[in-house]
């Protein structure tokens, strides 16, 4: 028997609101690896590693909230905390390992292609390892050419991003960017939720446990207090705030000045 399956029970309240948090977190990972190309070396690895955390849980955050208006008409839905747990772990590793190669690498083709294979993989994986911690009286099938496809969508949109990341110069751009990345990662999310079918098992017994959004609300207040926080770092560090990268003076500038005359110089 089939499941009757519902992604939106709650209307537009969670795509919406996973929207904003997937923006969130690509916005605050694309201005702290642009951060991490600025000046100061020493403090490249920590702004490329609060950036992969932050594009990480970004993500996490928006698939989790996504499924909270995820629904199976014939029978509840619980997660496996373990699973659950281990997919925000994945995102964050493997998006950090893209984040870091794009990082050292900057927008050359290898590393970009690298790079955003990677993060794409990362996000995608992060997407149905946390699928796979979803229980049920049931099992869940997918269409493979779809799965395909949001797979395809992950891998481009990281790819974007991280382009965008280390070439598009300016707040305002920048934030652009994080909007097109979290469109992208609904895309993405959506696409992946479409290949999902649900096939119930024969017996009606019921499925032990919390119920989904008992169990997911307090998993997602910590994703989401670390993102306001990184929001708050990135906001006021105060090389962020008096400069932007692209518009550092390049090597030699000085030596093309006019030097000034005695008369200037005594004026």
């Amino acid at each position: 028997m089939q499941g009757t399956v519902d992604g939106f029970s709650h209307g537009l309240v969670t795509p919406v609101a996973a929207y904003l948090m997937a923006c969130l977190g690509g916005a605050l990972g694309l201005r702290c690896i642009a951060r991490s190309l600025m000046h100061e070396r020493g403090w490249k690895p920590g702004w490329l590693a609060l950036g992969a955390t932050a594009i990480g849980s970004g993500v996490w955050t928006m698939h989790f909230i996504a499924m909270t208006g995820f629904t199976v008409q014939e029978t509840p839905i619980t997660y496996d905390a373990s699973l659950t747990y281990a997919s925000l772990g994945v995102a964050v590793v493997m998006v950090g390992i893209g984040v870091f190669i794009v990082g050292y690498q900057g927008a050359t083709p290898m590393g970009l292609v690298t790079g955003g294979a990677v993060t794409g993989l990362g996000i995608a994986s992060m997407h149905y390892l946390g699928m796979a911690g979803m229980r049920l009286r049931g099992r869940l099938e997918y269409d493979t050419l779809t799965v395909g496809l949001s797979v395809v969508i992950a891998v481009v949109a990281a790819t974007a991003a991280l382009w965008a990341a280390v070439s598009i110069r300016g707040l305002l751009p920048g934030l652009g960017a994080g909007l097109v990345m979290g469109l992208a990662v609904s895309v993405m999310h959506y696409t992946g939720m479409a290949a999902l079918s649900v096939h119930l098992h024969e017996s009606s017994g019921a499925v032990g446990g919390e119920a989904s959004l008992l169990l997911l609300a307090p998993m997602l207040i910590g994703p989401v207090i670390f993102l306001f926080l990184a929001g708050a770092v990135v906001m006021f560090d105060p090389l962020m705030l008096r400069a932007r990268p692209g518009r550092q003076r390049p090597a030699g500038a000085d030596a093309l000045r006019p030097v000034p005359d005695a008369a200037s110089r005594r004026r």
